[in-house]
């Protein structure tokens, strides 16, 4: 594992405590998209099944776990813990999800493993091909609420932000896994939907560093500002 993995890996798991501080402290899920985490822990779920059939390391099993589990625990917090969930604001949080993110994937997912594989099928592989694409876009439900919104609450911002860091980290990674390991095998549905993922922040990270910049609230512009 190289430092990049390793960075990549902590600053995934510290944007999910951040997330469940955020919501044990406050107890109050205002900005926060409950159908985000409803994708991931889709993409967790289909992406993780090596589980069940093959053993890499105490590590890669433990994170795999922890991020399955931290995931339910936080949709569980959302919609139906309270005081929680009662702050949850619905109205905000619309974007229709497994119309238009999870059937998408899924269609783009089984056409491509079939192109990849001549027309066989893997069940565990077309699934982890298709968490592939699901991540790539689960973000948007959470960056259109926070565009309704505005205004930013600084946890709420630090949480996506070590997201976005995560993705990027991990481009590093393969790029020095594609350097210095000889029989690194190239995924380019992993490279795309890697940089598409991170494309997504873009917007997200030019604003936040501006806002700890200057040290004043953090707001999103609308559409006409921007």
């Amino acid at each position: 594992m190289n430092i990049f993995r390793l960075s990549g890996d902590m600053s995934h798991v510290f944007s999910i405590i951040v997330l469940l501080l955020r919501l044990r402290v406050a107890k109050n899920a205002q900005g926060i998209s409950v159908r985000t985490h409803e994708l991931f822990l889709v993409v967790f779920v289909t992406r993780y099944l090596d589980l069940f059939t093959t053993f890499y390391s105490l590590y890669n099993s433990c994170m795999k776990i922890l991020y399955i589990v931290t995931t339910a625990a936080i949709i569980y917090m959302i919609r139906f813990s309270e005081p929680i969930c009662s702050t949850y604001d619905k109205a905000q949080d619309t974007f229709l999800h497994w119309k238009f993110a999870v059937l998408p994937c899924a269609i783009i997912a089984t056409i491509t493993h079939m192109i990849g594989s001549g027309l066989s099928i893997s069940p565990i592989e077309l699934l982890w091909t298709f968490s592939i694409y699901l991540e790539s876009v689960a973000i948007l439900p959470q960056l259109i609420v926070l565009q309704r919104y505005r205004e930013v609450e600084n946890l709420t911002g630090n949480y996506i932000f070590f997201m976005g860091a995560y993705r990027a980290l991990y481009i590093l990674n393969w790029v020095y896994r594609a350097y210095y390991e000889p029989f690194y095998q190239h995924h380019f549905v992993v490279y795309f939907c890697g940089v598409l993922q991170t494309l997504l922040y873009a917007d997200f990270f030019y604003y936040y560093v501006k806002s700890k910049a200057k040290g004043g609230k953090f707001s999103l512009p609308t559409a006409h500002e921007s």
